[in-house]
């Protein structure tokens, strides 16, 4: 939800899942029709797709694994400002050629807008 309403897509993107029930609901396919997002999924079996959205889910996991969280509002707190200030702005990625997802998207448009 973040990343669409930050971004206010014109153009149709992609967004890579696995093949769980939940990404094969009408509510999730509602959601990407109005939110201009294309599914994208591997054949079943495929893990190796899924690499990036697994270490996420694994990063995360270390992070809040010793924590306990009395209101879910403090856990949804820490989530998100493990993403927003550390994850996306900080963290280097082996994916992104060493560079954070902040970092890396900065790069990749100025680069776009030097090849226009």
């Amino acid at each position: 939800m973040m990343a669409t309403w930050r971004r206010k897509l014109t153009e149709k993107v992609f967004i890579h899942s696995d093949q769980g029930v939940q990404y094969s609901c009408s509510d999730w396919r509602k959601f990407l029709k109005d939110h201009n997002l294309e599914a994208s999924m591997s054949r079943r079996g495929n893990c190796h797709d899924n690499t990036v959205a697994e270490s996420f889910s694994l990063r995360k996991l270390e992070h809040i694994k010793k924590k306990i969280y009395k209101p879910r509002g403090e856990a949804r707190s820490d989530i998100f400002d493990y993403i927003a200030l550390f994850y996306n702005p900080v963290r280097h990625h082996g994916n992104n050629n060493g560079l954070s997802p902040v970092k890396f998207e900065s790069k990749y448009y100025a680069e776009l807008q030097l090849s226009r």
